[in-house]
Formats: C-alpha cells, sequence, structure tokens
C-alpha cells in the first residue's frame, strides 16, 4: 500500500448524516450515514465505509476498502488495500486502558493487504493480521495472524488456509488406514504435490512382534536430521522456504498437518503414521500446525543448517517464485 497520499480528482460521495472533517479521502470513496471521519485520517480510493463506523485522525485505510456498520478504528489502526471488515468487528489500541488521562502513544494493528475480518471478531492491540488472511466470525485474536491463514475460536487458532481463489487452500490430502498396500484411492493421481513435492508409501512389515516401516532410496544424500516434537496444538510451525535445501518429512507418533505452496497453487497433508513420508523440493513455502500433543515429526534433510538459504518472508518468496 502507498504511503503517499493523492488528493481525490472528483468528490468522494459522503451522506448527508456523516460527519466528514478530513480532507484525505481517495476518488470513489462512499461515506455512509453516521460515519464520523476525524480530521488527518486517510481513506484511499474505491472503500465502503457504511453507516456508524468512527474512523480516528490517526488511522490510515488503503483503496478498495470495506469497513462495514458498527466498526471503530482508533489511532494506530492501519488497513491496507482490498481488506473487509465486517460489522461490528472491534479493534483495540491500548493494551492496558485506564479511565482518565490519554495514554502518551498508541499500538500499531496493521491488516495486511487482502485480508477479510468476519464480523465481531476482536483484535487485540499491537498485531499484525497477515496477507489475504481470513478471521471468523466473533473470533478473539491475541496474536499475530500468519499470511493467508483462517483462524477461529476464543482465543483464536489457525485451522487452515486460504488458496489465491480466497477458499479453502487447494487439495487437502489424507490416506486412509493402511496395512503397508499402496495409497488409498483418495490418493490416486494426487501424489504429485504443489511445488514438486511427493506424498510417498513407505514399506511396512508387520507380524506378532509389531510393525516396521522403512525406506532404503531417499530422493537426495542425508546431511542431517532433527526431530519437532512437544509443540503445543495452537502453535504453527516452518512458515518458511528453503532456497536449495530439500527435506523429507515422516510423522513417526501422532499427527500434524502440512502445508506447501509455491507461490500459485497449495496443497495440504495429514501425516499420521510411521509409512507414509512427504518429500519437500527447495523453493515450497511450508507450514506446519495442527499437531497432536504426542506428535513427533522426524525431518530428514539434504544440506547442514545454513540461515542464508531460509526464506522467511511471504513476500520475498512470492517475489522469487513467481520471477520470470
Amino acid at each position: 500500500m502507498s504511503t503517499a497520499f493523492t488528493p481525490a480528482l472528483e468528490p468522494f460521495f459522503k451522506h448527508p448524516e456523516s460527519l466528514v472533517e478530513s480532507a484525505r479521502i481517495g476518488w470513489g470513496t462512499r461515506i455512509g450515514a453516521f460515519a464520523r471521519v476525524l480530521g488527518g485520517a486517510q481513506i484511499g480510493g474505491g472503500c465502503t465505509i457504511d453507516e456508524h463506523t468512527l474512523i480516528e485522525g490517526h488511522a490510515v485505510i488503503g483503496d478498495r476498502v470495506t469497513v462495514k456498520a458498527g466498526v471503530q478504528l482508533w489511532d494506530g489502526v492501519t488497513l491496507e488495500d482490498d481488506v473487509f471488515i465486517g460489522p461490528n468487528a472491534t479493534f483495540t489500541n491500548d493494551p492496558f486502558p485506564r479511565s482518565g488521562p490519554r495514554q502518551p502513544g498508541y499500538a500499531h494493528t496493521r491488516v495486511r493487504a487482502g485480508a477479510s475480518i468476519g464480523a465481531n471478531a476482536t483484535i487485540l492491540p499491537g498485531l499484525t493480521i497477515g496477507a489475504r488472511a481470513m478471521i471468523g466470525a466473533g473470533a478473539v485474536v491475541t496474536r499475530d495472524v500468519p499470511p493467508r491463514a483462517i483462524v477461529v475460536g476464543n482465543p483464536a487458532v489457525v485451522t487452515g488456509y486460504v488458496d489465491d481463489r480466497g477458499a479453502h487452500g487447494g487439495r487437502r490430502l489424507r490416506a486412509r488406514e493402511s496395512t503397508g498396500q499402496p495409497l488409498g484411492a483418495e490418493l490416486a493421481g494426487a501424489a504429485e504435490l504443489a511445488g514438486g513435492s511427493k506424498l510417498m508409501q513407505l514399506r511396512r512389515i508387520s507380524d506378532a512382534r509389531g510393525h516396521l516401516s522403512f525406506a532404503e532410496l531417499l530422493p537426495f544424500p542425508l546431511a542431517r536430521y532433527f526431530v519437532i516434537f512437544g509443540v503445543p496444538t495452537r502453535e504453527v510451525r516452518g512458515e518458511h522456504a528453503h532456497r536449495a535445501m530439500a527435506e523429507f518429512l515422516v510423522c513417526v507418533h501422532g499427527s500434524c498437518s502440512v502445508r506447501m505452496f509455491d507461490g500459485r497453487s497449495s496443497d495440504e497433508v495429514t501425516l499420521d503414521r510411521p509409512d507414509l513420508g512427504l518429500h519437500i523440493p527447495p523453493m515450497v513455502w511450508t507450514t506446519q500446525y495442527k499437531y497432536s500433543p504426542e506428535a513427533v515429526l522426524l525431518v530428514l534433510a539434504s544440506e547442514a543448517y545454513r540461515p542464508e538459504d531460509y526464506i522467511r518472508d511471504l513476500d520475498e518468496f512470492l517475489a522469487l517464485a513467481n520471477k520470470g
């Protein structure tokens, strides 16, 4: 979103029953009845500001933003382009509010481009809602929300991700319970996933003494391994891509979900048995979540740890993935 304000080339519309004290409003914006916009507030072009809304003087709104009825945007709130705010959604900007003199400053909350916040959701102060994220109706958001994440509940937790069409992200695949036979019919033809990732059935031998699962040929020479365990169910891990390193994931106990995003399409798989492996090549944005309490995720890696191999900013990853 551009921070430089361009004055309207034509008058914006304001309802006669609204009170608009700011001149920093873009072309094509419509402001409904009983809305109040304080002096200094910045509103881009093509926005819809519904009835009974309040926008304070240090709030910033990008282009094509929709703010439904009953919303207050306090000082320190920034909405980037194409954001949707549902009716009666609540923003806060003071983590320790008291009646009395105003605080010398306020927390800054940013809703990144394309995100949507459902009706009656509450956003605690100082948070960032990631680009294209979806906040469910009535959710109470107490921490930053990853880009494209779907969060619901109180406190809000990640329950899924959206793709570029705004729907639940890509295919969600889950292998049927197996005793070592080929993958179930629901996975037939779906082993090739976003970014060239592959869901692979591993060998499994069972007898009266128990079960043994193994792989004799990995997709790459092994340089290291690490184990992820003891992850609280609400936590999200990963949220990065690798420039050169490939990984092979096996959930040896419990279960977790893994989302793969290549910049254009996404897929999600549930790893819930030790004879199911997931090969993730370089340049795939990977997120792990929905860990069961007892989950143990084994990760085999093609390279030693190098911080410079990690891409942790989604915007940077999208620029590299879609380059050329």
